[in-house]
């Protein structure tokens, strides 16, 4: 049998370790703020099965989902910007519009860019909500990364980190002339690091969720550098620190909870609904969100 040489770049369908960025987890003060920014607002669907009631809510926003855990008068902040790709910016920005009112007097705003939509909720995070483009994959909704701003110098050390620890590729840019590490995290996500020059405030505690499918290997190479910073049961573990490789000096902190893909969570189906279905212009068959997700 004749072998031909393929026509495709095949490095570009890799996607390494890790296979899912599954949530961002933030503490907030207020539930009902909470419900006007992210379900009335952006137009997300809050999980209908877990966490139902006052002390934590989940949001669901394609395979992806916001953590939201009730902490008075707690509310922690993301260093850096959340990405969504929301399936029609024009209803999210008059939905944003339409609860100005509500959230006067918080951190609330939003500015529509070439770009997208720059949101800013109650408590100071910041969102950059896209429409559905071949650069995010065939997503109509989702969350397809998480952009934290760290210091300057550190994103070639950051990609080496998650390269040599996790298994994930990782590439440095320079959008906008600003280095900044993509880490693939995902078929069609990233997490990525943007080096900055202004102040960064201390680490709040924040985390994100992540599934991987090697476990055991990060495990053992982060344990062996005292790296693995939480035990949480048989199919999860998690660490903080982002470290030099060749130093041992922390680049950057935030928690990662790290699963397994025998997780009892992992691809769990999630609601999704359409949030142009009104009561007034109520269509039969059309509640549910019927894009990509």
């Amino acid at each position: 049998m004749s072998a031909f040489p393929a026509p495709f770049d095949r490095a570009r369908e890799d996607v390494g370790n890790i296979v899912h960025l599954e949530h961002v987890n933030l503490l907030i003060p207020d539930q009902r703020l909470a419900t006007l920014f992210y379900v009335v607002g952006l137009g997300l669907t809050r999980d209908p099965y877990l966490m139902v009631g006052t002390t934590n809510m989940w949001v669901n926003a394609g395979r992806s989902q916001m953590h939201l855990p009730s902490r008075q008068p707690v509310s922690q902040r993301l260093r850096g910007t959340v990405g969504l790709v929301l399936p029609d910016l024009d209803r999210a920005e008059r939905s944003l519009a339409g609860v100005r009112g509500d959230l006067a007097g918080t951190d609330f705003g939003f500015r529509r860019g070439d770009h997208g939509l720059d949101v800013t909720c109650p408590w100071g995070n910041r969102f950059r909500c896209h429409a559905p483009d071949p650069a995010f994959g065939p997503v109509d909704l989702g969350l397809p990364y998480v952009e934290f701003d760290v210091p300057v110098g550190t994103a070639d050390r950051i990609a080496a980190f998650y390269e040599a620890m996790l298994g994930a590729p990782a590439r440095v840019e320079e959008p906008d002339d600003v280095p900044c590490a993509f880490v693939h995290a995902g078929a069609h996500q990233t997490l990525r690091f943007r080096e900055t020059d202004a102040p960064l405030p201390d680490y709040d505690g924040h985390h994100v969720a992540i599934y991987i499918a090697d476990f055991s290997g990060p495990y053992r190479k982060l344990m062996d550098r005292s790296l693995v910073s939480r035990e949480t049961g048989q199919h999860e573990w998690r660490f903080q620190d982002i470290v030099d490789l060749h130093s041992g000096d922390t680049l950057f902190a935030v928690e990662h909870e790290v699963r397994s893909l025998t997780h009892p969570l992992f691809a769990r189906p999630l609601v999704n609904r359409n949030p142009g279905q009104t009561q007034p212009a109520y269509a039969r068959g059309l509640d549910a969100f019927a894009g990509r997700a």
